[in-house]
């Protein structure tokens, strides 16, 4: 039996050919400490060197604010922790959204029980933060704003831009979590004006276990881990030479095929939204229609149950549900909650992700199954 068709490219991604091949040399042959002053550290060093300038160049920043981390759940950790540990004497108020990643959500609340103060902004019905709401919510103690870039459930690219501008009014830094939008829309670092970003690299064809946090140069944070002072002593440990060589690789790959992979996923993504249209009644559009990421689609059908529609169609497709349905209770995402979604819609909600190797065969065979399980 061939492999289920992939459509949850907003979970994780496959490893990019290249980037295989830019990392077996670190796997086979080249083990040195990069830190180490002889022959066995000299090739991992501009190994090192090499890969934060590929992320950089994607970033559009210089490579010393560059900082390799264990992914974007470790970058999160560290901007918004940093920053409240650093700005104590500032203030202790963060400004964040409803629908953050559990990444961002659960470091407030840990903060909030520890002496800050987070206020949580509401949502429109497309899943869109208001500016007018995050300037409502400034007060004299806000130290910073953490907004995504783009939401991983639905895809709704928050105005960003704007949100940064309103700060610099105040002197708060700005945080985003760019972890679903690095490598499917433009995600550099002076047009969005902020602070401290966020990158994971599985997202972006990239392994697991590796990330960055960009930190603009002349902001100060606390450490994450004390140790030997690797990171522009931001981040002590031996470096991850071999992912970290994967992740600059991938970089390299974004910022070269960026146009051309967008493109491809937007095809893919609306082939299956009008596919599926056309074969199933009554069909929900969660999310922005334009103002979303290009490979991202959450459906609702109508009365139905999510995770019955993905057993039904397991063996064929790999997707993710926004809703949980068991024999007394409906789990519906903090998300869908947060933009209003009506219960006999969000219940059967499917996030639907098309990436680089999606093919319009796949494409035409999912909506196939997905539509013959909804109706079944």
């Amino acid at each position: 039996m061939p492999s289920p068709i992939y459509l949850d490219y907003n979970a994780t991604t496959p490893h990019d050919p290249e980037v295989i091949a830019a990392m077996r040399p670190y796997l086979e042959e080249v083990f040195g400490n990069p830190s180490s002053g002889h022959f066995y550290g000299s090739k991992p060093q501009q190994a090192v060197i090499q890969a934060r300038r590929q992320v950089a160049a994607l970033l559009n920043c210089r490579s010393e604010e560059i900082v390799f981390t264990s992914g974007g759940t470790e970058s999160n950790n560290h901007a918004i922790k940093g920053v409240a540990y650093a700005d104590r004497d500032k203030g202790n108020h963060i400004i964040t959204s409803q629908i953050e990643h559990p990444a961002i959500l659960e470091v407030c609340k840990y903060l909030e029980d520890n002496g800050c103060e987070v206020t949580y902004l509401p949502v429109d019905e497309q899943g869109l933060v208001r500016v007018s709401d995050v300037g409502d919510a400034i007060t004299s103690h806000t130290i910073l704003i953490t907004i995504m870039h783009a939401n991983n459930e639905v895809g709704s690219i928050q105005p960003i831009a704007e949100i940064s501008e309103l700060a610099k009014k105040y002197d708060i830094l700005v945080h985003t979590d760019a972890a679903q939008s690095l490598g499917k829309i433009p995600a550099e670092v002076d047009t969005l004006g902020v602070d401290l970003l966020s990158v994971a690299g599985h997202k972006i064809y990239a392994p697991k276990g590796i990330g960055v946090l960009y930190i603009r140069n002349g902001v100060e944070l606390a450490k994450f881990m004390h140790g030997a002072g690797q990171e522009s002593n931001w981040r002590a440990g031996t470096e991850n030479v071999l992912e970290i060589v994967g992740l600059g690789k991938a970089c390299e790959i974004a910022r070269r095929d960026l146009v051309k992979n967008t493109d491809h996923m937007q095809a893919m993504r609306d082939r299956l939204y009008e596919g599926l249209k056309k074969k199933c009644d009554r069909v929900r559009l969660n999310g922005p229609p334009h103002q979303r990421l290009p490979n991202t689609l959450s459906l609702s059908f109508h009365d139905r149950e999510a995770n019955r529609i993905l057993q039904k169609v397991g063996l064929e497709i790999a997707a993710s549900a926004g809703a949980a349905c068991h024999s007394d209770t409906v789990e519906i995402s903090h998300v869908l909650k947060a933009m209003n979604v009506p219960l006999d819609w969000a219940k059967g909600t499917l996030r639907l992700t098309t990436g680089r190797h999606t093919t319009q065969d796949d494409i035409d065979r999912a909506v196939q199954v997905i539509s013959e399980a909804v109706k079944r």
